[in-house]
């Protein structure tokens, strides 16, 4: 990266607001692309403004129910999330399709909704994605922060495959030969991999168009050993593929509406379930804008969040995704959580019914209610 990003990555901004004079002073990071749009940098800076003294409450959607888990955490807790997530994903197919229902396939029906039993949609990729961006937009207006990812099919699939192909496990991750050839321009694996990447850049500029950030979290969870860009450590591994990544939405794309958040999963030693320490996996500094962590299983460990700050030396840390919300306790003693989203239906799940109105309505966490986006900008109502 350029000597002129590194000499200028840690930045101090005085904001004079209009009204009264008061001065709020942010001091943070500036987006890793330095063609960031100002709507990014905008986010970027709210989201340092309020790091260690609040939390930004979430949720994600899925692409057949784009509303459906809002509404259960506002039942729940009379709050709105301010952070709407969901899935740009893929279109399912084979004989168990159902199989994959708990990440939430385009072309099935709701995850988790009780009342609605596991059906195939008759829909296309592209029409899903686009009610996905056409609710971002909605959402954005509302002064909600949007963030998206993406469950892609092994490339040559490109975006309709059997879950099996997304979900390899230990034994059937990509070989070394696979990997470079992926990685090897020209090549045809990596064709393949340009073309599925084009669909969901297509979508991400409708959304730059609309001047809508984006909290971009692809290939989350790498350092674990259940997805195909799993599993791949070092230098030659997966921080290959996440800058080839960033190079070609940024350089080849001009996507510059996008903050990068690299999302590993908490680290753990569960046989046939592990996920490698954090540092084997990060691409650094120069290529990432917040790192997140998903913690499922009831797995609070305060050094999944000290090892993250450290591991960023000051960047913004997130939780990605979580299965079960922390206790209030965990909750007040790591504080660096910029957000966190549940995934999906596991809101419904009985620990998250009992700590949902204590943890939404904490005096650390900001709901809809509590932001001000008369300005199109973030900002916080009297605090």
């Amino acid at each position: 990266m350029k000597v002129c990003k590194k000499l200028c990555s840690v930045v101090l901004a005085l904001v004079l607001t209009a009204c009264g004079g008061k001065a709020v002073q942010q001091e943070g990071f500036r987006p890793v692309n330095e063609k960031a749009t100002p709507e990014a940098v905008q986010l970027l800076d709210f989201l340092y403004s309020i790091q260690g003294e609040y939390t930004l409450t979430g949720m994600h959607n899925f692409a057949s129910g784009m509303e459906r888990y809002d509404s259960v955490v506002h039942a729940l807790t009379g709050k709105t999330p301010v952070v709407w997530g969901s899935d740009f994903s893929f279109n399912v197919v084979g004989d168990n399709v159902c199989d994959f229902r708990h990440c939430g396939p385009l072309n099935l029906t709701v995850p988790g909704d009780r009342e609605q039993p596991c059906a195939v949609l008759e829909v296309t990729t592209a029409q899903q994605r686009q009610r996905i961006v056409d609710t971002a937009i909605r959402k954005h207006a509302e002064g909600r922060v949007i963030t998206l990812m993406w469950h892609c099919c092994w490339p040559v699939n490109c975006d309709e495959c059997d879950g099996d192909d997304i979900w390899r496990w230990a034994d059937k991750l990509p070989t070394q030969q696979e990997w470079d050839e992926l990685l090897t321009d020209g090549t045809p694996l990596n064709r393949a991999w340009k073309t599925q990447m084009d669909g969901v850049a297509a979508c991400l500029k409708q959304l730059q168009e609309a001047k809508v950030p984006i909290l971009w979290r692809p290939f989350h969870e790498m350092n674990g050993i259940w997805f195909w860009w799993c599993g791949k450590p070092g230098e030659n591994g997966f921080k290959r593929l996440w800058i080839a990544m960033y190079n070609y939405f940024t350089r080849h794309h001009g996507l510059n509406n996008l903050l990068w958040v690299w999302d590993a999963n908490a680290p753990r030693t569960t046989p046939g379930d592990e996920a490698g320490p954090y540092a084997d996996y990060y691409p650094g500094n120069d290529y990432v804008d917040v790192l997140a962590a998903d913690v499922y299983h009831g797995d609070w460990k305060q050094s999944h969040h000290d090892e993250l700050l450290d591991l960023g030396r000051g960047k913004v840390i997130a939780l990605g995704e979580v299965g079960d919300l922390p206790s209030a306790e965990v909750y007040e003693k790591q504080t660096g959580w910029a957000w966190f989203m549940p995934w999906g239906y596991f809101i419904l799940n009985e620990n998250n019914r009992r700590l949902a109105e204590t943890i939404y309505n904490h005096p650390r966490s900001l709901t809809l209610d509590e932001m001000d986006f008369s300005g199109n900008a973030y900002e916080l109502k009297n605090k």
